[in-house]
């Protein structure tokens, strides 16, 4: 099935530094990956990753696509989503079903990668799957970590990419400046609310990332589905999960005021999957049939056969 995208939408559209090294210090956050994994240092496009100014044929695509996405998400808008998709009365389906609806998917927002979602899906899967064999739930962590982009099918409401893709952040408190793009959210209602702009804004220090609103999009909403789904993933694979796109944090260390110890350890495996989900962008590709049976048996281990979506 074809996911259909408005490439024109405006913003009224609504554990472990290495494998079994045990608990490490707050600062030792910088992780080596196993030798197996290179990084290339190039993305598809040439450029070096993440770099949203050089010039390239979606650079400006992305660039107005982050200015739409900082005005629009506010306290309230995220609010309302949160309380309208944890409902989960869209559908059932099971994990691979829902692999396979984002086939034909292309992130708008990402500068490196324009390959159906389901590449990128496998890929990092894969990649963590060679380097960690034995953590099986990273591999299925890596599979899933984007099916929250569902939400542009039309039968989950086809929100606008602004909605669904992008980096992620807190709102309700500042924004920090590390966020990208940054200058984009003067124009957002909350920018100049007295309760929303501070540092701690409507959060207090160490109250822990489950209880802050992050700006809405697929990895909040896959979230919800696999905890209201009662997965037996780990709670580091659904930190992974909610906070992938969280770049202001596992990269630039900002709203670290906000995390509880929970957090701070379960960083330790985002940090390892944040590699994966990055530098595994490339234009190899995986033999889907080859590798379903095993990532079947996870879906099977970790998940009901249908979820609620």
């Amino acid at each position: 099935m074809t996911i259909l995208i408005d490439r024109h939408s405006d913003q009224n559209g609504d554990e472990i530094v290495e494998k079994n090294q045990g608990n490490v210090k707050e600062e030792e956050t910088e992780l080596v990956l196993d030798a197996a994994f290179e990084a290339p240092h190039t993305n598809s496009f040439g450029h070096t990753f993440r770099d949203y100014d050089a010039e390239s044929e979606r650079r400006r695509g992305v660039e107005e696509f982050y200015r739409v996405n900082h005005i629009g998400q506010t306290v309230d808008f995220v609010r309302k989503m949160r309380e309208e998709y944890r409902k989960l009365n869209r559908t059932e389906m099971s994990i691979w079903e829902c692999c396979e609806l984002l086939n034909e998917f292309i992130d708008e927002s990402d500068p490196d990668l324009d390959e159906p979602q389901i590449e990128h899906l496998l890929q990092t899967a894969e990649a963590i799957r060679k380097d960690y064999p034995d953590e099986d739930w990273l591999h299925l962590t890596g599979l899933i970590h984007d099916l929250g982009k569902v939400l542009l099918h039309p039968s989950f409401g086809e929100l606008p990419q602004w909605a669904v893709v992008g980096d992620t952040f807190p709102v309700g408190c500042a924004f920090d400046e590390s966020i990208v793009h940054h200058k984009y959210f003067k124009e957002n209602p909350d920018y100049d609310n007295l309760s929303y702009n501070t540092k701690y804004g409507i959060y207090t220090e160490d109250c822990g990332l489950d209880n802050v609103l992050m700006s809405w999009g697929h990895d909040d909403y896959m979230y919800l589905v696999a905890k209201e789904n009662q997965t037996t993933l780990p709670s580091a694979g659904l930190f992974i999960i909610r906070y992938h796109s969280f770049y202001a944090l596992h990269k630039s260390e900002a709203y670290k005021h906000l995390m509880n110890n929970e957090d701070r350890e379960n960083m330790n495996w985002l940090k390892v999957f944040n590699k994966y989900d990055l530098y595994s962008k490339s234009k190899v590709r995986i033999n889907v049939e080859d590798v379903k049976p095993y990532y079947l048996s996870l879906i099977n281990k970790y998940f009901p056969a249908k979820l609620k979506w």
